[in-house]
């Protein structure tokens, strides 16, 4: 059974996404949303750990919040893609659960 885990909070303020990537397994997916898009970023100081854990889970951000930030999806970090609101929905009908990391 795999999950669709999501992150609304900026990496940088809180440990959000680096809890929701340790307990992330395998064929799961990480869907930034919010201000969880900047943990999507490459040349930050947790590039190195997304794209390690982007090995075996699969690493999303939401465009329209990428976007509503003024962020190019140019800066995404390796492995990690944009999906629209109707990749967002089918992510969700994807997996068999959906957890929220706040």
């Amino acid at each position: 059974m795999s999950t669709l885990h999501t992150v609304n909070k900026s990496p940088f303020a809180t440990q959000a996404l680096v809890s929701c990537l340790n307990h992330a397994k395998p064929g799961d997916a990480v869907l930034m949303i919010e201000d969880g898009v900047y943990g999507g970023l490459g040349g930050t100081g947790l590039t190195d750990i997304i794209v390690e854990f982007g090995k075996n889970v699969s690493l999303y951000v939401l465009s329209p919040d990428l976007a509503a930030r003024g962020i190019d999806a140019g800066r995404l970090a390796p492995g990690v893609e944009g999906v629209g609101y109707d990749g967002f929905v089918d992510l969700v009908t994807k997996h068999d659960r959906t957890q929220a990391w706040l």
